[in-house]
């Protein structure tokens, strides 16, 4: 198993997005599907499956488990957050499963630039009041 070259590279995606989203709450969305598609050469599809189901064990383990102990998690948001954040996933697997694969990709990346143009923006003049 070590021998398959692509083990390496999945335990480098892994880690990668674990680091990240331990520091930034990030992960599947913005760094596995992006990697899964453009280096492990994935389907979007694809992509986006197989980090739904590499999210589902761990991310409920050992950064939850540090976060709620130092009193960071609203118990209340995170139940109602996750019933929809489900019901959701399933409802736009059923559409993205009917979509064009580069339809998909244009869309994802749309909606990157979108949120990077929004962070940057509504941050700019905070950064510039602090230098």
């Amino acid at each position: 198993m070590l021998n398959d070259p692509s083990i390496w590279l999945y335990i480098a995606i892994g880690l990668g997005a674990g680091l990240l989203s331990g520091f930034f709450g990030i992960g599947g969305g913005i760094i596995i599907v992006p990697a899964l598609i453009y280096i492990a050469e994935f389907s979007p599809l694809k992509a986006t499956g197989t980090s739904l189901a590499v999210l589902l064990p761990p991310v409920g383990l050992a950064a939850v488990y540090t976060y709620y102990r130092n009193d960071n998690i609203d118990i209340r948001a995170a139940i109602v957050i996750a019933v929809f954040l489900f019901l959701g996933a399933w409802l736009s697997s059923l559409v993205a499963n009917r979509v064009n694969p580069f339809a998909m990709k244009v869309s994802f990346g749309i909606f990157m630039m979108a949120m990077g143009a929004y962070m940057v923006f509504t941050n700019w003049g905070k950064l510039m009041g602090r230098l």
